[in-house]
């Protein structure tokens, strides 16, 4: 089968002799090693800058080389198991994995898959389980986020941040966006965000205040953050007191200071969420998580766009796309032709 190894750490963007991945046309199909396993035949696999971090050994897991990156993914049923129950040969289904799904096969416990309804695109479905499942297991399950809270979103153009957009919508929070460029903030006002700030040119605090003042609004309420650095320390000058932070990830590349003292004084409660980690230790929650996330893509209330999909022979570009912050929504890669692939969400 085909599938994308990584040989060595560096950045999976260099597209020569010198690049950490390579794709190998000769590599073996994984055989079903238990008697619950399934094997799927990978329709679409997602790109996530876990993903991108994890190949230049910055990652917090650091799998041994070589190793074939991917997470969440979707296809089809390949064979199971003699003792599998839930799934038959010919099942849509999509699951994720700490490694393994940038490649035509992937071998998973059945506990481990979820049911695709018959209305839903394989290729949308690949996009869901880590942006949307980290997104709902903060806001749902975390910060248990009310109807007409304020909710703030950073990074609110890219894979989790959009879904954390959409999920404040479906939970009636009043919902504020942050992201850079005109294409970015058009796309989310599109979707009916309360209030989209173009960091790229306008001053983020000053904006989202006066929005705040025109609705009567003391303040935010849960701020959600995967960008890190200076945007989310001047985000904490926006806060209620009793406010809720969401600690995501660092896409600045910079770990912020949330000072302690102030935290104490306004109440402040701060979570720090790897969604990854649920797996081991609640993993009811992430199966419930998900299974609410595409029973709401089945009836409409949450939308994936795909921003771009590739071979996986273009995988370096697919990297690059995130490096260089081109995207809105999710990068996919798509084992079969990429015109008739496209999400049709």
């Amino acid at each position: 089968m085909e599938a994308l190894m990584c040989t060595k750490l560096g950045d999976p963007t260099v597209n020569d002799q010198n690049s950490p991945i390579v794709v190998s046309k000769a590599a073996p199909i994984p055989e079903l090693g238990s008697q619950t396993a399934v094997r799927v035949k990978v329709k679409a696999t997602s790109l996530n800058y876990a993903n991108y971090l994890q190949i230049q050994g910055k990652y917090q897991e650091k799998p041994p080389l070589p190793f074939v990156p991917g997470s969440d993914y979707a296809g089809v049923v390949d064979a199971v198991g003699p003792s599998v129950s839930k799934f038959k040969a010919g099942d849509t289904v999509c699951g994720f994995a700490a490694l393994g799904s940038f490649a035509e096969f992937i071998v998973a416990d059945q506990s481990d898959l979820f049911p695709v309804p018959e209305d839903c695109d394989l290729v949308a479905a690949a996009a869901l389980p880590v942006a949307f499942g980290t997104s709902h297991v903060a806001l749902v399950h975390r910060a248990q986020l009310q109807r007409g809270q304020v909710l703030l979103v950073l990074g609110a153009a890219g894979g989790v941040g959009l879904a954390a957009v959409q999920i404040g919508k479906v939970c009636g929070a009043t919902v504020v966006a942050v992201a850079r460029g005109i294409e970015k903030v058009e796309y989310l006002n599109s979707m009916g965000v309360d209030h989209v700030v173009d960091a790229s040119k306008e001053n983020v605090i000053a904006s989202v205040k006066q929005f705040l003042k025109a609705r009567k609004l003391k303040g935010v309420d849960v701020l959600y953050d995967p960008v890190g650095g200076k945007l989310m320390k001047d985000s904490m000058k926006l806060l209620n007191w009793g406010a809720q932070i969401l600690v995501i990830g660092f896409a600045s590349g910079e770990v912020p200071v949330i000072p302690a003292n102030i935290a104490l004084v306004k109440n402040w409660t701060i979570h720090g969420l790897y969604w990854g980690s649920y797996k081991i230790h609640r993993p009811c929650v992430l199966e419930d998580s998900l299974k609410e996330l595409l029973s709401w893509m089945a009836r409409g209330l949450i939308r994936i766009h795909i921003s771009h999909t590739y071979r996986l022979s273009e995988a370096s570009l697919a990297f690059s796309a995130i490096k260089d912050r081109k995207v809105i929504g999710k990068v996919m890669i798509v084992f079969d032709d990429v015109k008739n692939a496209r999400s049709k969400l």
